[in-house]
């Protein structure tokens, strides 16, 4: 039996259900597999000020300190997060709080291997901890874990040396493996793609799609989090250009306000949609009636609004960040352009030129699958027990 303590800071709750949703995905298929038991321990920073100053913090404070999230056991204790200090306190509050809660949770669980699921501060936190309990710990980049991070004057020190250390290293694509070695990690990584759940994405009947969302003329949808590095300004402007075409951007965050305004300056509001955050389950519908999914982030490891998209028959409109050329290699999959109103113009006005083929478009993702994503992560954490344990001189 491999018992896995799966780490993440990235998780969703009862507050944020669509917060690190595809590590839920990840972490399900992984404890739906023989042989395998998972723990979930996904703590929450809440700050030293008054909860009642803010009504997020006040919100995630009032969460169950265990409870059971779709089958999966989760703790979420809570560590001090401390604000406008660029990450550097997180590591050491994080061992604080989980060095005694894991010593108490090892009487019940005695863990093979710690899973942590993003690189900072998951990565140097569970490093830590793995020496504390004796067990081999594996860390996963994902994107802005490496980009941000791994690169910011207060933590990437920490970021390298945890990447260092730790005993196995996976990345969402062999662009992310790259950036790995760029931030000063010289270690192997094994590229762990994400998975996509096909029986909602794909499945989808666009006509049905389209007129379930009141959907007529060419439509782009940008989604993600309303925030400067993700860009929806610039697929703003784009499409702006683009009579005729309208755009949904699909998001919260505190670029709402600036994207309205803009909105308005624009002249655009007839075509244009500030939707906020959707629940992850109506994203199958929408990316299925969309004509193009456009977005514009400076940086991505792989982003699953792609996956999902393409997933769904639709092309994307990118620019050259992250795993993109892994994904967009046909016309049919897209186009990557400079991240720039006009260029995203261009790369959305020649995905609506050209003849739609979804069977095509899809096939751009064929390799992404949550049953042998879950199956590589088991291979991957029991290799690491295994190494642990033959290194060991208690070994037999």
């Amino acid at each position: 039996m491999l018992r896995v303590l799966t780490l993440a800071t990235l998780f969703p709750d009862a507050v944020r259900p669509n917060f690190g949703v595809f590590v839920e995905r990840q972490t399900l298929g992984l404890a739906a597999l023989d042989g395998v038991v998972v723990h979930v321990v996904a703590p929450i920073g809440l700050p030293p000020f008054p909860l009642s100053l803010h009504p997020t913090y006040r919100a995630l404070s009032t969460l169950p300190r265990q409870e059971l999230w779709k089958g999966l056991t989760v703790d979420r204790p809570r560590f001090l997060n401390v604000p406008a200090t660029q990450g550097r306190f997180h590591v050491p509050a994080l061992v604080r709080r989980l060095g005694p809660h894991l010593d108490r949770l090892r009487a019940t669980f005695p863990f093979d291997v710690i899973d942590a699921e993003f690189f900072f501060p998951d990565g140097p936190v569970a490093i830590e901890l793995g020496r504390r309990f004796g067990v081999p710990v594996s860390i996963k980049a994902r994107g802005a874990d490496i980009h941000h991070w791994g690169h910011a004057p207060a933590t990437a020190a920490q970021v390298r040396a945890a990447g260092q250390a730790a005993d196995g290293l996976l990345a969402v694509s062999q662009s992310m493996a790259d950036d790995i070695a760029a931030a000063g990690i010289d270690r192997p990584v094994r590229v762990h793609r994400t998975g996509i759940d096909r029986s909602r994405f794909g499945g989808v009947d666009r006509a049905a799609a389209r007129q379930r969302l009141g959907i007529a003329g060419p439509l782009v949808v940008s989604l993600g989090a309303l925030i400067p590095r993700k860009g929806h300004r610039i697929v703003l402007e784009a499409v702006a250009a683009l009579p005729g075409v309208g755009l949904w951007i699909v998001g919260g965050g505190p670029d709402r306000p600036a994207l309205a305004a803009r909105i308005a300056e624009l002249g655009v509001g007839d075509r244009v949609r500030l939707c906020g955050s959707m629940p992850h389950g109506a994203l199958p519908d929408l990316l299925a009636a969309a004509d193009v999914m456009a977005l514009a982030s400076s940086s991505e490891g792989l982003a699953n609004a792609w996956v999902e998209a393409l997933a769904s028959g639709t092309p994307i409109v990118i620019p050259d960040a992250g795993a993109a050329r892994e994904v967009v290699t046909e016309p049919t999959a897209g186009r990557i352009v400079a991240r720039d109103a006009g260029p995203f113009a261009q790369g959305i006005a020649a995905v609506l030129s050209q003849p739609a083929d979804p069977a095509a478009t899809r096939t751009a993702v064929d390799s992404f699958n949550w049953e042998r994503n879950a199956t590589e992560l088991r291979e991957h954490l029991t290799k690491l027990v295994i190494g642990r344990h033959v290194a060991s001189p208690l070994w037999p």
